[in-house]
């Protein structure tokens, strides 16, 4: 388990520059905001494109909260715009490329067999610390606005109602 702990340190090469797909991302690159790593186990997979759809119209959702969204799974770049192009449109989020399977391992979502990230959310704080996570089942897809009501209440510093209040979150 990783709660409370520093965050695994990550360089992943993303989509965040189209022309390059060069540019990298490392865990300090977000120092001072939140961040929602959004593991998924590979592109044209058939959970993945209503998560993409659905976690893109909540970016400012994420923005007005401090945090962003890395989306991470151990396709290469070049999947991952094949896979935008035809399937999911261009995203307001990056996808990191987890080529060598170093970030899913260091944050426990790494399926060695079948060398793929499990369907996962970690959140980390502005200092670098890991505040939530939870594993998915393959089948089962992630709901922005449950992890919008889970940052909210670790943002809150105890108030009850972004703990419980589903319909206080966006």
């Amino acid at each position: 388990m990783l709660i409370g702990r520093p965050a695994p340190d990550f360089d992943m090469v993303t989509t965040k520059n189209l022309d390059t797909l060069a540019e990298r991302v490392t865990l300090k690159d977000y120092q001072g905001r939140w961040l929602i790593l959004f593991f998924y186990p590979a592109d044209f997979t058939f959970v993945c494109p209503s998560e993409m759809i659905a976690f893109n119209q909540a970016v400012p959702a994420f923005a007005a909260l401090n945090a962003e969204l890395l989306g991470v799974s151990t396709d290469g770049v070049y999947v991952h715009v094949a896979w935008m192009d035809s399937a999911v449109g261009y995203l307001d989020f990056p996808l990191a490329s987890d080529r060598n399977w170093a970030t899913s391992r260091a944050y426990n979502v790494l399926d060695e067999a079948e060398g793929i990230s499990g369907r996962a959310i970690v959140i980390v704080d502005g200092d670098g610390i890991v505040r939530y996570e939870v594993n998915h089942a393959d089948q089962v897809g992630r709901s922005p606005k449950e992890v919008l009501r889970v940052l909210t209440a670790l943002q809150s510093a105890g108030r009850t109602f972004a703990v419980c209040d589903l319909e206080k979150v966006g």
